[in-house]
């Protein structure tokens, strides 16, 4: 049986209904977040959690800081609940903004938030790490607050389906000839041997492990560029990669079946990507 979180109460996952009026499902009215457990330990929760505040606030959700710390506690439950305490999970949190009459402005004060939290197993896709993988390139149709991880995720779902359809991995997303960041990953390239990613703003997500990656980047001492790129500088990289949290360092090694640099993964992206692992397994080897 899988147990999650509703609520303030831990149920079957079977038994776990949430309101056909629920402004999450009605207009995609939420904050969501998803963590990495790793031997039943959240990876950057600091950063997730502030992210979530971040996300809320931006939303004018009313739930605070006090209320996303507790969430920690949830989430190391629901690891142990499920069996999952002694190898790798990814869990799951959304907050939406409740239950109430549709109406498109927001509901009445004091509408109770919903809050689901849940755990799964998760195996690193670490074959696809090391030969590297494919990517296209797909027009960037999101609103203009990407930085906001809301639950209204279909702009990257049509991205990512085009992926697959494409026999893919990953969306790369333009908008006015600038690479913004993947359907749910970063984007890094290597350019004149400078690593380059988009820098934060409103168009593209503030991604944990982007920050954890532009870090072991400094502490190799990596020249780093965090300035937009161009469509065409992208497709003339020395190197490409993308990141998250599920995806760790995944070398792109084409882009719509044009190879990028040697065609295989880069030296500067292998380096980056032991630093992340190593990071990420730090209090649990046996599992890298």
């Amino acid at each position: 049986m899988t147990t999650v979180y509703l609520n303030g109460e831990y149920v079957a996952k079977e038994r776990a209904v949430i309101s056909i009026d629920d402004r999450g499902f009605l207009f995609g009215d939420g904050i969501y977040e998803g963590v990495r457990a790793v031997a039943g330990k959240m990876f950057e929760w600091d950063l997730h959690a502030a992210r979530m505040v971040n996300g809320l606030e931006g939303l004018r959700i009313e739930f605070g800081a006090a209320r996303v710390a507790a969430l920690k506690e949830v989430c190391e439950r629901l690891v142990r609940d499920n069996g999952l305490a002694g190898e790798e999970a990814f869990v799951y949190i959304a907050v939406t903004r409740g239950a109430a009459p549709r109406t498109h402005h927001f509901p009445p004060p004091g509408t109770p938030p919903t809050v689901y939290a849940s755990a799964t197993k998760f195996v690193p896709p670490r074959a696809l790490r090391n030969t590297g993988a494919q990517a296209i390139t797909f027009d960037d149709m999101r609103w203009s607050r990407c930085d906001l991880k809301t639950v209204n995720l279909i702009g990257n779902v049509l991205a990512r389906q085009a992926a697959v359809e494409a026999g893919a991995f990953e969306a790369i997303l333009v908008r006015d000839g600038i690479v913004t960041e993947g359907a749910a990953t970063t984007v890094f390239a290597v350019i004149d041997g400078v690593l380059r990613t988009h820098p934060l703003g409103h168009r593209i997500l503030p991604s944990v492990t982007r920050a954890v990656v532009l870090d072991c980047a400094a502490a190799l001492k990596v020249r780093v560029r965090e300035d937009a790129m161009t469509e065409a500088e992208l497709r003339a990289a020395e190197e490409l990669f993308v990141c998250g949290t599920v995806t760790d360092i995944t070398p792109i090694v084409a882009v719509d079946k044009k190879p990028i640099g040697s065609g295989k993964p880069g030296p500067i992206t292998a380096k980056l990507r032991d630093a992340l692992e190593t990071r990420v397994y730090a209090e649990a080897p046996a599992l890298r």
